[in-house]
């Protein structure tokens, strides 16, 4: 650690907060070409860069508040609700006040201070203050203590961490493509029914959900063991059944649901009526989410909902319950959307089809398991000098 020395995050980049033009003006937001970059935006953003938010904001909407153009590669930190989403800038952006963004110095590479911020993440987390949530000022952000080595060892603590996470951004690119693929025979058979001259054969039948997915009630009961790996909600990927990635178990302590390998978890509160996914494994998850079991083929199952995800969609917002906060219901509700229900030879015969596709899609969710949690062992020895970077070899 010799070569290593002690400085704040100030020494090493430029700290930058955001703002949010005033949402009265339509023109602050209308045709705007400005990347904004919201917390919100972070939360269902998967890989580690960034090219813009849900919404653009105008020229005048930026020159009506203090939010700053930031430059390619800046290092995007959230500063509350919550504290630690991280993404590197692709090219220029502005974020509103939910950061304490870090622009490099030139001497500080980019994707080493990007990992350097993922490693001091729960340090500047407990450094947050505030009654209603936690909030890292910018005072407090400039003054985080780090430890960095010389340019060349940064380089190389980046190539390292940046070679696993390639690999896992390639293999969910690989994924996207492959479910795009199943989805299109779904929709060949069961949508267009292009294999069936354009109709439907007349030994299939119009029924619902229901008919050929089953709620399942698994409440995991108080004192039960929780260590199976926990699915919140938020973690369901959007119209993708490739899970991502799992939140630790101590965040799993009420509400919850037993799910099993193959399960169709699908989410039940308004917000979240766009998340499906097949399990990849056996799991928990809240019970704000519905957990499905396929009666038979569960490759259609899954077609049948995530072809028609947008009536899907609506047919849950018609039927769901409640004002405050409306969600889903399975009998009188989701359960009744009607579906045409093929002969079981034709299920069958779909899952064969797609069987190698999406069993391909699991077994990347488990070598993108393995390959974070390298990632993740490797990352703390790095960033504290333990490893000498060229010991290591991947």
């Amino acid at each position: 650690m010799t070569e290593w020395k002690e400085c704040t995050l100030s020494d090493i980049g430029t700290i930058v907060g955001g703002a949010t033009p005033s949402t009265k003006d339509s023109s602050n937001y209308e045709n705007g070409t400005i990347a904004w970059i919201t917390p919100k935006d972070l939360s269902t953003h998967s890989g580690r860069f960034i090219s813009h938010g849900e919404r653009n904001i105008t020229d005048k909407g930026l020159k009506s508040c203090s939010a700053q153009i930031m430059p390619e590669h800046t290092i995007l930190f959230t500063s509350r609700a919550p504290i630690g989403y991280i993404a590197i800038a692709q090219n220029e952006v502005c974020t509103n006040q939910g950061f304490k963004s870090v622009v490099p110095n030139k001497d500080t590479d980019f994707m080493f201070l990007y990992y350097l911020l993922k490693f001091n993440k729960s340090n500047i987390e407990n450094l947050g203050s505030g009654t209603t949530f936690k909030e890292v000022s910018g005072s407090t952000m400039q003054k985080v203590p780090v430890k960095i080595p010389p340019f060349s060892i940064q380089k190389k603590i980046a190539t390292i961490l940046s070679s696993l996470d390639d690999k896992i951004e390639l293999n969910n690119k690989i994924n996207d493509n492959l479910e795009q693929q199943a989805q299109a025979i779904f929709k060949s058979w069961f949508v267009d029914f292009e294999p069936f001259g354009g109709e439907m054969p007349e030994n299939w039948r119009m029924g619902e959900l229901s008919d050929i997915l089953q709620l399942k009630k698994n409440p995991i009961q108080p004192g039960e063991d929780t260590s199976l790996p926990y699915l919140p909600i938020d973690l369901i990927p959007i119209k993708s059944l490739a899970i991502k990635d799992v939140r630790p178990n101590e965040e799993a302590l009420s509400s919850l649901l037993r799910f099993d390998e193959n399960d169709i978890l699908i989410g039940a509160m308004r917000v979240y009526f766009h998340r499906v996914a097949i399990a990849p494994f056996k799991g928990i998850t809240r019970t704000t989410c519905f957990v499905l079991e396929p009666f038979n083929s569960n490759y259609f199952a899954y077609g049948a909902i995530t072809c028609n995800q947008d009536l899907v969609i609506d047919y849950a917002q018609k039927t769901s319950k409640g004002s405050t906060m409306p969600y889903a219901v399975w009998e009188g509700g989701l359960g009744d959307f009607e579906i045409p229900i093929p002969d079981e030879g034709t299920a069958l015969r779909f899952n064969d089809a797609v069987k190698s596709i999406l069993e391909q899609i699991k077994s990347s969710y488990y070598e993108n398991k393995n390959l974070q949690e390298l990632r993740d062992s490797l990352l703390p020895k790095l960033m504290s000098g333990e490893l000498d970077v060229d010991s290591i070899q991947l």
